[in-house]
């Protein structure tokens, strides 16, 4: 980690650090919301200043996600740090919800949900679709800067790719 963020301090880039499994793991391991603390601590000490809590798997619910972000965000305010969600299409406002109405203001999506990992308990669990976080910020009145018509431009596309 320091070695790439010496290289993009010298070349003018920001590192993106996910920490992840970030609301739980697959293998058993202990979890805390203190470890991911702790992991944010050590890598800010490199000038590291955006993280994204990533939940790889699609474990997270809306409790340890509210708890992360409320206190990590206040804890932390010189870092920018955002989620990085897998969801089923049933839980996916009620976590994206859990981590706005807590501070968060940076997500992750992708067009259709496309992409997931192999290691989550539940087919149906994969990336946080980039329609579904549109749609809740435009019920939110949030105003992202996104023209609708080129976004459904582009999830035309990406269906002809991937479906």
């Amino acid at each position: 980690m320091e070695e790439i963020q010496e290289l993009c301090l010298k070349h003018d880039k920001e590192m993106v650090t996910y920490i992840s499994m970030g609301f739980g793991n697959p293998y058993g391991d202990p979890f805390h919301e203190d470890i991911v603390a702790k992991w944010i601590e050590k890598l800010s000490q490199l000038e590291i200043k955006i993280f994204a809590l990533s939940d790889t798997i699609g474990v997270s619910e809306p409790g340890i996600i509210s708890r992360l972000f409320s206190t990590l965000i206040p804890e932390y305010p010189k870092l920018e740090i955002g989620a990085h969600l897998h969801t089923t299409p049933d839980t996916w406002e009620e976590k994206i919800a859990s981590a706005h109405q807590n501070g968060c203001v940076r997500f992750d999506g992708a067009i259709l949900g496309f992409g997931g990992c192999p290691m989550a308990a539940d087919e149906l669990t994969g990336n946080m679709a980039t329609e579904n976080l549109l749609s809740y910020f435009g019920k939110q009145e949030v105003d992202l800067s996104v023209s609708i018509a080129e976004f459904e431009n582009s999830k035309l596309a990406a269906t002809q790719v991937f479906l």
